[in-house]
């Protein structure tokens, strides 16, 4: 347990942003399981207006620092291959 006032400031900001953290990466899957469902559904139009939705939400946690520039980029292109391939 941290026993200086500064150690403490720090755990409770670490808490602080797991939490905002956690949330970001839980809507990153969120938004990656409405294109994937939409894709199961065969529905093309359906897919690509959720791939559209959640580009810029994938996107969104590369510049808060949640997830890797590298790892949205092919999540994204999969995604994009896939609803071509429909």
């Amino acid at each position: 347990m941290a026993n200086h006032k500064s150690a403490e400031k720090r755990f409770r900001q670490t808490v602080a942003r797991t939490e905002v953290n956690r949330a970001r990466v839980s809507r990153i899957r969120t938004f990656t399981k409405k294109v994937e469902s939409a894709i199961e559904s065969g529905d093309k139009t359906a897919a690509a207006a959720a791939f559209q939705e959640a580009q810029p939400e994938l996107m969104r946690g590369v510049t808060k620092g949640v997830v890797h520039l590298n790892t949205i980029s092919r999540k994204l292109s999969r995604l994009s291959a896939r609803i071509k391939a429909l």
